[in-house]
């Protein structure tokens, strides 16, 4: 026999061997009960929304899918246990912004959120809003950034604690109209919203389910909503588009991703089979009462979304100076 030819006959065996569990392996997954890790404390919309997505992945795997909340600083805690656990498409993140804005505030991650994780599909997206206390002089954007301007730092702005995703909101809406005004931190962006309400803060930025219902009760003004259109929730609120403003774009958006090194067999399953959950009508409604649309994305196009965003809040920190205490 041709040594050659024997020889090849032979490698080609073993790879096949050694490509059979692993080829095994994706057409059974999943093998046992899923985890979706919330990388941060129950009630919270991402919790809301990972336990909606659960609900209806469970229907569609025939596995049990738990949802985890592993809080604490920003989200890095989570994101760090989902990064080390074992790469087989039975652990997943469910996160938001802080998941890219943590890449500038912490120097020292103790992951890479680029290299160590596979990024899956977007699950949803929320505009932001900026409210303003009803007594406010100013009624539009555009009057409240010439007010700004004329008196550097005399306005003041709440949001849920240094470096939170309400502060960095606010910060970037500062460098793009070039203004300053005095930020006030609170233990989250309810206790800033409600002391916009009393009148004691001029403005605040959160998410559209934060601040919908005190809108719509007349509590405070809205100033203007993040993206093309406005909100059919809150139709009667321009966008900072149409004020002359649509370089200020922040929306809040959530996503799954997996530790780095899960199969693309698996990665691929996962991304269909959250496309298939978000067509659902349980789970789309659920996201609309929270002031949210689901919506989904290929892998790369989330993966870009990742990298674009890191960069993005990298340079607003640094040029806004914010040091976590």
């Amino acid at each position: 026999m041709n040594f050659k030819r024997h020889f090849f006959k032979l490698t080609l065996s073993a790879l096949a061997c050694g490509l059979m569990p692993w080829a095994q392996a994706q057409s059974n997954w999943p093998t046992k009960p899923l985890r979706i890790v919330v990388p941060f404390a129950p009630g919270s919309f991402t919790d809301l929304s990972a336990r909606a997505l659960a609900a209806e992945l469970s229907e569609q795997l025939g596995q049990q899918v738990v949802v985890e909340n592993k809080g604490g600083a920003g989200g890095t805690i989570g994101a760090d246990a989902v990064a080390k656990s074992a790469p087989d498409g039975h652990t997943l993140l469910l996160t938001d912004n802080s998941f890219v804005m943590a890449a500038g505030l912490y120097p020292r991650l103790p992951f890479d959120p680029q290299k160590d994780f596979a990024q899956i599909s977007a699950i949803a997206e929320s505009p932001s809003i900026m409210i303003a206390r009803a007594d406010l002089p100013a009624k539009t954007v555009a009057q409240l950034v010439d007010a700004a301007r004329a008196k550097p730092m005399d306005f003041m702005f709440g949001s849920g604690g240094q470096g939170s995703s309400a502060h960095l909101a606010t910060e970037l809406f500062l460098s793009v109209t070039g203004t300053k005004m005095t930020h006030v931190p609170y233990k989250g962006v309810a206790a800033a919203i409600a002391e916009v309400i009393a009148g004691r803060l001029d403005i605040s930025i959160a998410s559209l389910a934060s601040g919908m219902p005190h809108v719509r009760s007349g509590r405070v003004q809205g100033f203007g909503v993040s993206g093309k259109e406005r909100s059919a929730l809150l139709p009667q609120v321009p966008t900072f588009a149409e004020q002359g403003f649509g370089d200020y774009n922040m929306s809040y958006w959530w996503g799954v991703a997996a530790p780095a090194g899960t199969p693309a067999a698996v990665l691929q399953r996962l991304n269909q089979e959250i496309a298939k959950a978000a067509e659902k009508p349980r789970l789309r409604d659920s996201f609309i009462a929270q002031g949210a649309r689901a919506v989904t994305s290929t892998a790369a196009e989330q993966s870009r979304r990742v990298d674009d965003e890191i960069r993005v809040w990298k340079a607003t920190i640094q040029k806004a100076n914010i040091k976590l205490e």
